[in-house]
């Protein structure tokens, strides 16, 4: 969104208690940027302009803000603490001084950030990238992964859009359900368990298991469905993403497991997905935001378009192999 105040510079119009409120938008650019070479291209400044404007906002705030770490700058712990507070504080008076109530998104200058599993990125980056390109083309968009460890990324606005299996229980995020996913098995094509119907009897003992976890987790699901049938799986190993577990399949005699969002990246590598001969429980899919964002056209182009997006792939044509496949 372009800037609906004035740029910080020196001598700015101070507000309340002396404070010059173009301040908060340099603050809000420095923590989406950190840096200030990409903070005075962004606001259209020099970079001598921009680091005398940091020494301002940290002397207002009493802070560093942003350290050096090697070639990089990062943020400190109070500028972590206030980023969320201040990016809302930012939108608002964006809203507050925008000329009408309809945002032309061509004017918009944002980087928007998604969390959730690798393979949302791989899934849906193409199109959501082509998109801003056609729709929105001062937005960019960076995608996280998921850490091993659980925070309130989007309290603390590390991330402005959570997309995958949402287990937060926060009162304040908005969860939107999208629809429920399904676990596929993968093997190597010529794989020793393609050569009958992949009973469960036969899916736990012809080879080891290799599992995919955040969290580094050796048992799931498939474990508790096996038990129930008096069966048990050798879980070899655990990687953290999806796409590392391929190429280890791919390698390997291992059997893994995908979503079903997964399968055109294992087309790619030539593997094989089938049914799971487990009755395994579904997964949620779906949308989570903080309330902050809700009236931010932007962030609701985003979620519009992550909407489509996920549905279109749902209506894809059905990838599961056939028998010629396997």
């Amino acid at each position: 969104m372009t800037q609906s105040v004035a740029e910080p510079a020196a001598g700015g119009a101070p507000g309340p208690g002396g404070l010059d409120l173009n301040l908060l938008v340099a603050l809000d650019v420095l923590l989406e940027e950190q840096s200030v070479r990409g903070a005075a291209r962004r606001l259209h400044l020099s970079e001598p302009a921009m680091s005398r404007t940091l020494g301002r906002v940290r002397k207002a705030l009493g802070d560093p803000v942003l350290v050096r770490a090697g070639r990089r700058m990062v943020p400190t712990p109070h500028a972590l603490a206030v980023r969320a507070e201040v990016s809302a504080v930012v939108e608002r008076a964006r809203a507050l001084f925008a000329p009408g109530r309809d945002t032309d998104l061509r004017t918009v200058s944002r980087t928007l950030t998604i969390i959730g599993h690798d393979v949302i990125a791989g899934a849906l980056g193409p199109a959501l990238f082509a998109r801003a390109a056609a729709e929105a083309p001062g937005i960019r968009v960076r995608f996280l992964a998921e850490s091993h460890v659980d925070a309130p990324v989007l309290r603390h606005g590390t991330a402005d859009l959570e997309v995958g299996a949402i287990d937060t229980d926060l009162p304040e995020v908005h969860v939107e359900q999208l629809h429920e996913d399904r676990m596929l098995g993968v093997v190597r094509a010529g794989h020793p368990l393609l050569d009958g119907e992949p009973t469960p009897e036969r899916y736990a003992t012809v080879a080891g298991h290799l599992n995919v976890s955040r969290r580094g987790r050796l048992h799931g699901p498939v474990d508790a469905a096996l038990a129930e049938l008096g069966l048990e799986r050798r879980v070899v190993g655990t990687v953290g993403t999806f796409p590392a577990s391929l190429f280890v399949v791919r390698d390997s005699d291992l059997i893994g497991l995908i979503s079903s969002w997964s399968v055109p990246l294992a087309d790619a590598l030539g593997l094989v997905t089938f049914e799971v001969p487990l009755p395994l429980p579904p997964m949620a899919v779906g949308l989570a935001w903080h309330p902050r964002h809700d009236a931010d056209p932007a962030h609701a182009w985003l979620r519009r378009c992550v909407r489509e997006l996920m549905a279109a792939g749902r209506a894809g044509p059905d990838r599961r192999p056939t028998s010629d496949q396997r």
